[in-house]
């Protein structure tokens, strides 16, 4: 039988899921810890752990090398032609990059399906941002070292370990450095795939190698809502036209009644006013204003209810405005639009790749922590397949900051590819 449709572990977890907030941790199941332990004490897996460890300094090499290659949203066509390349160099077949920009590979098992395994090219910065790696002791500093660039070389070094151990999985695995995961990307890499693209339909699990630390592992996809907000009014100046409806104003009010919404902690709920911009002059009413907002929460309704409220007060703001200045030249309008929607969801803790993970970290006498957060786990988990985000490196800090960094002493580092590797093999068939 195919490993992700055994069940190790059944549970009413996976039905509180879907209403409610993710435990933090369980332990796992004594069929998943058995599975974990026949692929520890396989000869292969050993060959593949060593493999790891003899590759560390690659592993950092390949950390700098993609760093360096600018990937800003949009635009990541450069590092995609690079990670192409690095895909090609260790024997990956059907090697391409795909009409949304994805970069897949394939590397071929028994025929027994197909997993994904996957990491995000973009960063979060801008074009022109510096992203020359600075070295000091066993840290590396740039923007984006870590998110996801680190994920891209760890996804190498599993591909690299896999090689050398000669390990034959039952099932396909494609490799993928996915573009369009942050910001206004709006995971339109994944979605492609997962929607478009020639494996589209084919996919039984999903993995996401994009977090961060030991002992976390990624089961809930936060649901995202973004709009980018247009307040319009006649304008005029400063001075002369003193008195009539300002939409500074009324976005303003916005901002503030927004901020009076009671976001449940539990499931965690968030919102923020983002991005600014708009108006002409100092001495001028400003014709036209604009701001991006930010919704999340880790369940479905819960998002339904913040985005209502706020669809809500764009209206009451714009009214208090015409309503308390003058409209004889014109009225504020207020016009919405849609810039994000990324779904939420979870995958269940009976499902078996979540399992595997449990068990994985549990052999290495960590107890894994579950949590939720928007990453391009977020489009799969709500077409139904099981996925999760593993972490890409054992510390880190500052993401989608200047002052970025990841932590590259080995000893952690090795131990976190480890059980990342497992738990690909274990759901792969090995």
């Amino acid at each position: 039988m195919m490993a992700w449709t055994r069940r190790v572990h059944r549970t009413a977890v996976s039905a509180a899921l879907l209403i409610g907030a993710i435990p933090a941790f369980a332990a796992p199941t004594p069929a998943a810890v058995a599975t974990i332990k026949r692929i520890e004490a396989s000869p292969a897996f050993a060959k593949a752990v060593a493999a790891i460890d003899a590759g560390h300094d690659n592993w950092v090499a390949d950390i700098i090398t993609l760093t360096e290659i600018p990937a800003p949203p949009f635009k990541e066509s450069a590092r995609a032609q690079a990670y192409r390349d690095m895909f090609m160099a260790r024997g990956l077949s059907d090697v391409e990059i795909d009409a949304a920009g994805n970069v897949t590979g394939l590397r071929k098992g028994g025929g027994d399906g197909l997993i994904v395994v996957s990491a995000h090219l973009d960063t979060v910065f801008p074009e022109g941002t510096p992203v020359k790696v600075r070295r000091e002791g066993e840290r590396l500093y740039a923007p984006g070292v870590g998110d996801d660039s680190t994920g891209l070389a760890t996804q190498l070094a599993f591909i690299d370990a896999m090689n050398q151990a000669g390990i034959r999985t039952k099932a396909d695995i494609l490799f993928v450095g996915t573009v369009g995961e942050e910001g206004r990307g709006d995971l339109r890499g994944v979605r492609h795939l997962f929607t478009k693209g020639k494996y589209q339909g084919r996919a039984k699990a999903f993995f996401s190698i994009d977090g961060g630390g030991m002992d976390s592992l990624t089961i809930g996809g936060a649901g995202s809502k973004r709009y980018r907000v247009t307040f319009k009014g006649p304008g005029g100046h400063s001075f002369g036209a003193f008195g009539l409806v300002n939409p500074m104003t009324a976005m303003s009010q916005a901002v503030v009644d927004l901020y009076k919404i009671a976001a449940p902690a539990d499931p965690k709920t968030t919102y923020s006013a983002s991005v600014v911009g708009g108006g002409t002059s100092v001495n001028a009413i400003p014709g036209e204003v604009w701001m991006e907002f930010d919704m999340r929460s880790v369940t479905a309704d819960e998002l339904a209810k913040v985005e209502k409220r706020f669809l809500a007060i764009l209206d009451e703001a714009a009214a208090t405005e015409n309503a308390a200045r003058s409209t004889r030249d014109g009225r504020i309008t207020v016009e919405p639009v849609l810039v994000g929607d990324r779904p939420a969801g979870a995958t269940p803790l009976s499902a078996d790749i979540v399992q595997f993970s449990t068990a994985a970290h549990a052999a290495q006498g960590i107890t894994v922590q579950y949590r939720s957060s928007s990453t391009d786990s977020n489009i799969p988990i709500s077409l139904g397949i099981p996925a999760v985000t593993i972490s890409r490196v054992a510390s880190g800090g500052r993401n989608h900051s200047v002052d970025e960094w990841i932590g590259i002493e080995k000893a952690d580092n090795v131990k976190l590819k480890r059980i990342g590797l497992a738990t690909i093999l274990d759901t792969a068939g090995m």
